[in-house]
């Protein structure tokens, strides 16, 4: 089997798009230095925090949820206890025992920098690190500020047709299609490499993205390994994107996306499948990376809570504060972080969400920082105008 050809530490390996079965999940690959991986996972549509992690103790919850309120924990088809005071979905059983097993750190009441409702504005701003919209994401620009390994190929590689933002910027990328999503056939690639052998720029690019192609292939298998299969589609990718993040010379950062968290009716049914997908896409990602679990954090983050009180249809709308999960081997986990503001009326954002008390770039800020030990100009780089949100400590193990 081929291996991984040694990757310049500004490397991107970019993409993976596999939209196999709803909600639509995706992942993307970079290189950074040393031995520590670095997940982060979006979720697209605004996950609704107070119902994936539950405050049941607090005095107002069950009157502010009414049916979207879970039986407390140790009650049939209840919550998964998380020290007395909050619960997790019962469908989110591999959380709940990386949280036992102190992997798991659970943030309640985040945000970003942004009071925006719209989707679009806040999945920008929350991949753009910044203020406004830009052209490169905040994971990209971090990366781009170390300095490439003398020899190292400089060539990316993306999987599927579509990038997101927060891996977009200065490192170069190719792009590969898994076969079986519209990939062109082989005589097609072998003629365009062909017509552009003697071009300077194309030529080299082309051939250097279908040579990482092969290394794809030969790493992952071919399409069945990314047909569904139980957990769904994210499960899928969580597989094939930890044995591609345990390889010795493979990738060293991920960021996955999944769909399907935008809840405007009929919530409680609604998420199950999700959370359940996620939740298996957690253990396969633990399970595949193997000894390598232990060097790794994951980041999962949406791009806003939803709203405290249930609307008309059974389901939440657009809010603010909501929950973010840090997970893994080098996470010092087993406790719900952050600073809870409590749902009292006096105390809810606008009347109506849950305020936001902990920033979302503060975390991020924390793991580039201690996780993948970049220096300060690279952090402040990936979050430009963030002076205010400084990096939080305590995230990892010591």
């Amino acid at each position: 089997m081929s291996h991984l050809p040694a990757f310049g530490r500004r490397t991107a390996l970019l993409g993976l798009a596999a939209a196999l079965t709803l909600p639509r999940a995706r992942v993307a690959f970079a290189q950074a230095p040393g031995e520590a991986r670095f997940v982060v996972v979006l979720l697209r549509g605004g996950l609704d925090g107070l119902f994936a992690v539950q405050p049941y103790a607090e005095p107002a919850f069950g009157e502010l949820r009414g049916p979207l309120a879970l039986p407390e924990p140790g009650q049939e088809g209840g919550l998964l206890d998380l020290g007395g005071r909050f619960g997790l979905h019962p469908r989110m059983t591999n959380l709940h025992a990386m949280y036992a097993a102190n992997e798991a750190l659970i943030l309640h009441a985040v945000a970003g920098n942004w009071r925006t409702r719209s989707h679009f504005d806040a999945q920008d701003l929350l991949e753009s690190g910044a203020d406004q919209r830009l052209a490169s994401g905040w994971l990209n620009r971090a990366l781009s500020a170390i300095p490439d390994r003398p020899g190292a190929q400089h060539t990316g590689l993306a999987v599927g047709t579509d990038m997101p933002l927060l891996m977009r910027g200065p490192a170069p990328v190719a792009n590969y299609a898994p076969r079986g999503s519209a990939a062109p056939p082989p005589d097609l690639l072998a003629r365009v490499a062909e017509l552009n052998a003697a071009d300077p720029v194309t030529g080299p690019a082309i051939a250097e993205g279908l040579r990482i192609r092969g290394y794809a292939i030969s790493t992952l298998g071919d399409a069945a390994a990314m047909r569904p299969q139980p957990g769904g589609a994210f499960r899928a990718l969580a597989l094939s994107a930890g044995r591609l993040l345990s390889q010795a010379d493979g990738p060293r950062v991920a960021a996955f996306e999944l769909s399907g968290w935008d809840t405007h009716a009929q919530q409680m049914n609604r998420l199950n499948a999700p959370l359940f997908q996620l939740d298996e896409g957690f253990g396969a990602l633990k399970e595949s990376l193997g000894e390598h679990w232990r060097r790794t954090a994951v980041l999962v983050v949406t791009e806003f809570g939803r709203t405290v009180r249930v609307n008309g249809t059974m389901g939440t709308d657009h809010g603010t504060g909501g929950v973010a999960f840090l997970l893994g081997g080098a996470v010092a986990g087993g406790k719900v972080g952050g600073n809870w503001p409590g749902l009292s009326r006096d105390s809810l954002f606008q009347d109506r969400d849950l305020a936001p008390t902990t920033d979302l770039r503060s975390i991020a800020k924390g793991l580039l920082r201690d996780h993948l030990n970049l220096g300060g100009p690279a952090v402040a780089r990936a979050f430009p105008g963030s002076d205010a949100a400084a990096p939080m400590g305590g995230l990892l193990r010591v």
